[in-house]
Protein backbone atom coordinates (compact mmCIF):
# COMPACT_ATOMS: atom_id res chain seq x y z
CA UNK A 1 0.00 0.00 0.00
CA UNK A 2 0.92 3.35 -1.16
CA UNK A 3 2.71 5.53 1.95
CA UNK A 4 1.02 9.01 2.43
CA UNK A 5 3.85 11.14 3.30
CA UNK A 6 6.51 9.29 1.57
CA UNK A 7 8.19 13.21 1.10
CA UNK A 8 7.25 15.39 4.01
CA UNK A 9 8.60 19.28 4.47
CA UNK A 10 7.58 20.25 7.66
CA UNK A 11 7.71 24.46 8.12
CA UNK A 12 10.65 24.50 5.90
CA UNK A 13 12.69 28.18 5.85
CA UNK A 14 15.30 29.00 3.30
CA UNK A 15 17.76 32.07 3.58
CA UNK A 16 20.80 32.45 1.28
CA UNK A 17 21.55 35.41 3.57
CA UNK A 18 20.15 35.26 6.58
CA UNK A 19 17.63 37.80 5.87
CA UNK A 20 15.40 37.17 3.13
CA UNK A 21 13.71 33.88 2.58
CA UNK A 22 13.29 32.21 -0.50
CA UNK A 23 11.17 29.62 0.72
CA UNK A 24 8.82 30.60 3.59
CA UNK A 25 6.95 27.80 6.49
CA UNK A 26 6.57 25.19 3.27
CA UNK A 27 4.44 22.28 4.61
CA UNK A 28 3.98 19.79 1.60
CA UNK A 29 3.31 15.82 1.26
CA UNK A 30 3.87 13.87 -1.35
CA UNK A 31 2.12 9.92 -1.44
CA UNK A 32 4.33 7.28 -2.51
CA UNK A 33 4.56 6.83 -6.02
CA UNK A 34 2.87 10.54 -7.29
CA UNK A 35 3.88 12.72 -9.74
CA UNK A 36 4.14 16.02 -8.07
CA UNK A 37 5.07 19.18 -9.80
CA UNK A 38 6.79 22.20 -8.08
CA UNK A 39 5.92 24.88 -10.79
CA UNK A 40 5.95 28.96 -10.73
CA UNK A 41 8.13 31.97 -12.08
CA UNK A 42 11.63 32.53 -11.40
CA UNK A 43 12.64 33.09 -7.93
CA UNK A 44 9.39 31.59 -6.31
CA UNK A 45 11.14 29.15 -4.64
CA UNK A 46 10.53 25.77 -6.77
CA UNK A 47 13.93 24.85 -7.44
CA UNK A 48 15.35 25.54 -4.01
CA UNK A 49 12.60 23.39 -2.47
CA UNK A 50 13.78 20.85 -5.22
CA UNK A 51 18.12 21.35 -4.35
CA UNK A 52 17.10 20.88 -0.38
CA UNK A 53 15.26 17.23 -1.23
CA UNK A 54 18.28 16.09 -3.54
CA UNK A 55 20.76 17.27 -0.35
CA UNK A 56 22.31 19.99 -2.02
CA UNK A 57 21.30 23.11 -0.56
CA UNK A 58 20.29 22.66 3.50
CA UNK A 59 16.82 24.05 4.82
CA UNK A 60 17.22 27.28 7.39
CA UNK A 61 14.57 25.79 9.76
CA UNK A 62 12.43 22.57 9.50
CA UNK A 63 12.81 19.63 8.19
CA UNK A 64 12.49 17.48 5.21
CA UNK A 65 11.61 13.72 6.00
CA UNK A 66 11.89 10.63 3.05
CA UNK A 67 10.10 7.42 4.23
CA UNK A 68 10.16 9.31 7.80
CA UNK A 69 13.62 9.55 7.89
CA UNK A 70 14.80 13.37 8.65
CA UNK A 71 17.64 13.41 5.58
CA UNK A 72 18.92 17.25 6.68
CA UNK A 73 22.20 15.35 7.54
CA UNK A 74 22.03 13.10 5.38
CA UNK A 75 24.63 13.82 2.27
CA UNK A 76 23.15 13.42 -1.31
CA UNK A 77 24.92 10.45 -2.67
CA UNK A 78 23.04 8.38 0.86
CA UNK A 79 19.62 9.42 -0.02
CA UNK A 80 18.80 6.56 -2.70
CA UNK A 81 18.03 9.43 -5.08
CA UNK A 82 17.60 9.69 -9.13
CA UNK A 83 18.19 12.87 -10.42
CA UNK A 84 17.91 14.18 -13.96
CA UNK A 85 19.11 17.75 -14.93
CA UNK A 86 18.16 19.81 -17.97
CA UNK A 87 21.49 20.03 -19.30
CA UNK A 88 21.67 16.37 -19.17
CA UNK A 89 24.90 15.93 -17.28
CA UNK A 90 25.84 12.52 -18.79
CA UNK A 91 30.08 11.82 -18.57
CA UNK A 92 31.02 13.43 -22.37
CA UNK A 93 33.99 10.56 -22.03
CA UNK A 94 31.98 7.53 -20.90
CA UNK A 95 29.76 5.12 -23.45
CA UNK A 96 25.83 4.80 -22.67
CA UNK A 97 26.28 1.74 -20.47
CA UNK A 98 29.44 2.82 -18.70
CA UNK A 99 27.03 6.43 -18.15
CA UNK A 100 24.45 4.03 -16.64
CA UNK A 101 27.24 1.36 -14.70
CA UNK A 102 28.33 4.15 -12.88
CA UNK A 103 25.57 4.68 -9.91
CA UNK A 104 25.37 0.81 -10.30
CA UNK A 105 29.37 0.50 -9.29
CA UNK A 106 28.81 3.00 -6.63
CA UNK A 107 26.70 0.59 -5.29
CA UNK A 108 28.86 -2.23 -5.58
CA UNK A 109 26.06 -3.74 -7.51
CA UNK A 110 27.58 -7.15 -9.34
CA UNK A 111 28.63 -7.20 -12.82
CA UNK A 112 25.78 -9.76 -13.99
CA UNK A 113 22.97 -7.39 -11.90
CA UNK A 114 24.68 -4.70 -13.37
CA UNK A 115 24.25 -5.91 -17.19
CA UNK A 116 20.31 -6.82 -16.59
CA UNK A 117 19.80 -3.64 -15.06
CA UNK A 118 21.17 -1.37 -17.66
CA UNK A 119 19.29 -3.64 -20.67
CA UNK A 120 15.73 -3.02 -18.59
CA UNK A 121 16.40 0.75 -18.28
CA UNK A 122 17.67 1.50 -21.84
CA UNK A 123 14.09 -0.80 -22.68
CA UNK A 124 12.12 1.79 -20.66
CA UNK A 125 13.29 4.77 -23.15
CA UNK A 126 13.41 2.47 -26.14
CA UNK A 127 17.24 3.15 -26.30
CA UNK A 128 17.97 -0.94 -26.78
CA UNK A 129 21.57 -1.16 -29.07
CA UNK A 130 23.01 1.64 -27.92
CA UNK A 131 24.75 1.00 -25.12
CA UNK A 132 28.52 1.48 -26.95
CA UNK A 133 27.38 4.98 -27.87
CA UNK A 134 29.08 8.17 -26.65
CA UNK A 135 26.97 11.09 -25.65
CA UNK A 136 27.71 13.26 -28.46
CA UNK A 137 27.03 10.30 -30.99
CA UNK A 138 23.12 10.99 -29.94
CA UNK A 139 20.43 13.20 -30.25
CA UNK A 140 19.47 16.15 -27.71
CA UNK A 141 16.39 13.70 -27.24
CA UNK A 142 18.32 11.03 -27.15
CA UNK A 143 20.58 11.62 -24.58
CA UNK A 144 17.89 13.38 -22.26
CA UNK A 145 16.62 9.57 -22.38
CA UNK A 146 20.00 8.19 -21.30
CA UNK A 147 19.79 10.92 -18.96
CA UNK A 148 16.28 9.65 -17.75
CA UNK A 149 17.40 5.75 -17.67
CA UNK A 150 20.31 6.61 -15.42
CA UNK A 151 18.26 8.52 -12.84
CA UNK A 152 16.22 4.74 -12.90
CA UNK A 153 18.68 2.69 -13.48
CA UNK A 154 19.59 1.57 -9.42
CA UNK A 155 15.59 1.57 -8.71
CA UNK A 156 15.74 4.53 -6.82
CA UNK A 157 12.54 4.99 -4.54
CA UNK A 158 12.50 8.82 -5.74
CA UNK A 159 13.59 10.48 -8.78
CA UNK A 160 13.79 14.50 -9.30
CA UNK A 161 13.77 16.14 -12.54
CA UNK A 162 14.92 19.97 -12.61
CA UNK A 163 13.74 21.54 -15.86
CA UNK A 164 14.82 18.42 -17.71
CA UNK A 165 13.19 19.26 -21.04
CA UNK A 166 14.29 22.87 -20.84
CA UNK A 167 16.89 22.21 -23.61
CA UNK A 168 14.85 20.38 -26.22
CA UNK A 169 12.59 21.62 -28.79
CA UNK A 170 8.73 22.06 -29.09
CA UNK A 171 8.06 18.37 -30.89
CA UNK A 172 10.70 16.79 -28.98
CA UNK A 173 9.67 18.34 -25.46
CA UNK A 174 5.85 17.37 -26.33
CA UNK A 175 6.97 13.53 -26.91
CA UNK A 176 9.45 13.47 -23.51
CA UNK A 177 6.60 14.58 -21.55
CA UNK A 178 4.46 11.91 -22.72
CA UNK A 179 7.55 9.31 -22.41
CA UNK A 180 8.36 10.41 -18.65
CA UNK A 181 4.60 10.63 -18.33
CA UNK A 182 4.29 6.78 -19.34
CA UNK A 183 7.20 5.11 -17.80
CA UNK A 184 5.98 6.82 -14.18
CA UNK A 185 2.70 5.10 -14.76
CA UNK A 186 4.55 1.60 -15.35
CA UNK A 187 6.89 1.80 -12.35
CA UNK A 188 5.47 4.04 -10.00
CA UNK A 189 8.60 5.55 -8.57
CA UNK A 190 8.03 8.86 -6.63
CA UNK A 191 8.68 11.58 -9.01
CA UNK A 192 9.22 15.11 -7.64
CA UNK A 193 9.34 17.70 -11.52
CA UNK A 194 10.23 20.78 -11.02
CA UNK A 195 9.52 23.54 -14.32
CA UNK A 196 8.29 27.07 -15.05
CA UNK A 197 6.16 25.51 -18.32
CA UNK A 198 2.48 25.24 -17.21
CA UNK A 199 1.28 22.80 -20.37
CA UNK A 200 4.13 20.62 -19.11
CA UNK A 201 3.20 20.45 -15.41
CA UNK A 202 -0.68 20.20 -16.44
CA UNK A 203 0.32 16.83 -19.23
CA UNK A 204 2.23 14.82 -16.44
CA UNK A 205 1.64 15.20 -12.80
CA UNK A 206 -1.07 13.85 -10.63
CA UNK A 207 -0.61 17.16 -8.64
CA UNK A 208 1.15 20.47 -8.97
CA UNK A 209 2.12 22.93 -6.92
CA UNK A 210 2.28 26.74 -7.75
CA UNK A 211 4.98 28.62 -5.95
CA UNK A 212 5.18 32.30 -5.77
CA UNK A 213 7.37 34.43 -3.23
CA UNK A 214 8.40 31.14 -1.38
CA UNK A 215 5.13 29.71 -0.52
CA UNK A 216 2.86 27.36 -2.56
CA UNK A 217 -0.25 29.08 -3.62
CA UNK A 218 -2.29 26.14 -4.38
CA UNK A 219 -1.73 22.42 -4.22
CA UNK A 220 -4.32 20.66 -6.53
CA UNK A 221 -4.51 18.14 -9.55
CA UNK A 222 -4.63 19.68 -13.03
CA UNK A 223 -7.88 19.63 -13.40
CA UNK A 224 -8.73 21.76 -10.18
CA UNK A 225 -6.11 23.87 -10.63
CA UNK A 226 -7.38 25.14 -14.27
CA UNK A 227 -10.98 24.90 -13.40
CA UNK A 228 -10.89 26.10 -9.65
CA UNK A 229 -8.16 28.90 -8.96
CA UNK A 230 -7.91 30.11 -5.23
CA UNK A 231 -6.76 32.73 -6.05
CA UNK A 232 -5.52 35.39 -8.47
CA UNK A 233 -2.40 34.48 -9.40
CA UNK A 234 -2.96 31.14 -9.98
CA UNK A 235 -5.97 31.92 -12.00
CA UNK A 236 -3.72 34.48 -14.07
CA UNK A 237 -0.54 31.87 -14.49
CA UNK A 238 -2.21 28.86 -15.21
CA UNK A 239 -3.91 29.15 -18.83
CA UNK A 240 -5.05 32.09 -20.56
CA UNK A 241 -7.56 34.65 -18.15
CA UNK A 242 -9.72 37.29 -18.77
CA UNK A 243 -9.80 39.86 -15.54
CA UNK A 244 -11.99 42.60 -14.21
CA UNK A 245 -12.16 44.88 -11.15
CA UNK A 246 -14.74 45.77 -9.07
CA UNK A 247 -16.89 45.74 -5.67
CA UNK A 248 -19.38 43.49 -4.42
CA UNK A 249 -22.83 44.40 -4.24
CA UNK A 250 -24.54 41.90 -3.60
CA UNK A 251 -24.18 38.28 -1.97
CA UNK A 252 -27.08 35.58 -2.23
CA UNK A 253 -27.91 32.31 -3.28
CA UNK A 254 -24.08 31.38 -3.80
CA UNK A 255 -23.57 34.08 -6.11
CA UNK A 256 -22.30 37.46 -5.52
CA UNK A 257 -22.77 40.79 -8.50
CA UNK A 258 -19.95 42.75 -8.96
CA UNK A 259 -19.93 46.02 -10.27
CA UNK A 260 -17.38 47.73 -12.31
CA UNK A 261 -16.31 50.80 -12.42
CA UNK A 262 -17.46 51.20 -15.82
CA UNK A 263 -21.37 50.71 -13.58
CA UNK A 264 -21.59 47.08 -15.57
CA UNK A 265 -22.17 44.03 -12.92
CA UNK A 266 -21.37 40.86 -13.28
CA UNK A 267 -22.98 37.65 -11.31
CA UNK A 268 -20.17 35.43 -10.33
CA UNK A 269 -18.84 32.68 -8.37
CA UNK A 270 -17.58 34.28 -4.45
CA UNK A 271 -14.63 32.22 -4.22
CA UNK A 272 -12.53 35.11 -2.34
CA UNK A 273 -15.65 37.61 -1.39
CA UNK A 274 -17.45 36.97 2.42
CA UNK A 275 -19.24 40.19 2.22
CA UNK A 276 -20.50 43.45 0.11
CA UNK A 277 -18.03 46.10 -0.30
CA UNK A 278 -15.33 43.73 -0.88
CA UNK A 279 -12.86 44.74 -3.69
CA UNK A 280 -12.33 41.79 -5.74
CA UNK A 281 -10.98 40.50 -9.18
CA UNK A 282 -13.30 38.18 -11.63
CA UNK A 283 -11.75 35.53 -13.62
CA UNK A 284 -13.17 34.10 -16.55
CA UNK A 285 -11.48 31.63 -18.86
CA UNK A 286 -11.52 32.38 -22.21
CA UNK A 287 -13.54 29.26 -23.66
CA UNK A 288 -16.43 29.64 -21.20
CA UNK A 289 -17.96 32.53 -22.79
CA UNK A 290 -19.83 31.72 -25.83
CA UNK A 291 -20.76 33.81 -28.70
CA UNK A 292 -25.09 33.96 -29.37
CA UNK A 293 -25.38 31.19 -26.36
CA UNK A 294 -28.73 29.71 -27.55
CA UNK A 295 -29.81 29.22 -23.97
CA UNK A 296 -29.85 31.64 -21.01
CA UNK A 297 -27.05 32.40 -19.30
CA UNK A 298 -26.19 34.71 -16.27
CA UNK A 299 -24.38 37.32 -18.07
CA UNK A 300 -24.75 38.33 -21.38
CA UNK A 301 -23.30 41.49 -23.21
CA UNK A 302 -22.29 43.06 -26.14
CA UNK A 303 -18.90 43.51 -27.89
CA UNK A 304 -17.04 44.54 -30.77
CA UNK A 305 -14.68 41.94 -32.20
CA UNK A 306 -10.93 43.75 -32.40
CA UNK A 307 -8.70 40.84 -33.76
CA UNK A 308 -9.20 37.88 -34.90
CA UNK A 309 -6.03 35.08 -34.84
CA UNK A 310 -6.52 31.69 -36.44
CA UNK A 311 -4.88 28.39 -34.52
CA UNK A 312 -6.24 25.48 -36.75
CA UNK A 313 -8.55 23.69 -33.97
CA UNK A 314 -9.57 27.00 -32.72
CA UNK A 315 -9.90 30.79 -33.57
CA UNK A 316 -8.83 33.24 -30.91
CA UNK A 317 -10.84 36.54 -30.93
CA UNK A 318 -9.75 40.01 -29.35
CA UNK A 319 -13.06 41.62 -28.12
CA UNK A 320 -14.10 45.16 -26.39
CA UNK A 321 -16.17 43.85 -23.72
CA UNK A 322 -17.23 46.02 -20.86
CA UNK A 323 -14.53 48.25 -21.80
CA UNK A 324 -12.08 45.87 -21.52
CA UNK A 325 -10.49 45.79 -25.24
CA UNK A 326 -8.34 42.77 -24.37
CA UNK A 327 -10.99 40.35 -23.53
CA UNK A 328 -10.50 37.10 -25.36
CA UNK A 329 -12.78 34.39 -26.85
CA UNK A 330 -11.79 30.83 -28.01
CA UNK A 331 -13.90 30.02 -30.53
CA UNK A 332 -14.04 26.06 -32.21
CA UNK A 333 -12.98 25.76 -35.72
CA UNK A 334 -16.07 23.63 -36.77
CA UNK A 335 -18.48 26.03 -38.60
CA UNK A 336 -16.48 27.56 -41.79
CA UNK A 337 -20.23 29.99 -42.30
CA UNK A 338 -19.77 31.76 -38.59
CA UNK A 339 -19.80 35.11 -39.64
CA UNK A 340 -16.81 36.79 -37.93
CA UNK A 341 -15.25 39.58 -38.99
CA UNK A 342 -13.33 42.86 -37.40
CA UNK A 343 -15.74 45.51 -36.58
CA UNK A 344 -18.57 43.09 -35.83
CA UNK A 345 -20.81 43.63 -33.12
CA UNK A 346 -21.87 40.37 -30.95
CA UNK A 347 -23.54 38.99 -28.12
CA UNK A 348 -21.03 37.20 -25.47
CA UNK A 349 -22.22 35.09 -22.34
CA UNK A 350 -21.27 32.88 -20.18
CA UNK A 351 -23.07 31.60 -16.39
CA UNK A 352 -21.81 32.61 -12.88
CA UNK A 353 -20.38 29.38 -12.05
CA UNK A 354 -17.93 29.93 -14.60
CA UNK A 355 -16.39 33.05 -13.41
CA UNK A 356 -14.29 33.49 -9.92
CA UNK A 357 -14.90 36.59 -7.78
CA UNK A 358 -10.69 35.99 -6.37
CA UNK A 359 -8.68 38.07 -3.86
CA UNK A 360 -8.17 42.15 -5.35
CA UNK A 361 -4.28 41.95 -6.83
Amino acid sequence: MAKENFVRFENVDKSYDGKVLVVKGLNLNIKEGEFVTMLGPSGSGKTTCLMMLAGFETPTNGEIYIDNQAISNVPPHKRGIGMVFQNYALFPHMTVYENLAFPLRVRKIPKDDIDKKIDKALSMVSLQGYQARMPMQLSGGQQQRVAVARSLVFDPKLVLMDEPLGALDKNLRENMQYEIKHIHENIGVTVVYVTHDQTEALTMSNRIAVFNDGKIQQLSTPNELYEEPMNSFVAKFIGENNTFKGEVTELADGKCKVKLSSGEEILSNPIFVKSKGQKTTISLRPERAIIDSRTPMDNNYKGIIEEIIYHGDHTRLRVNLLRNKEFILKVPNISSDMKIKIGKEINVGWNSVDCRALDPK
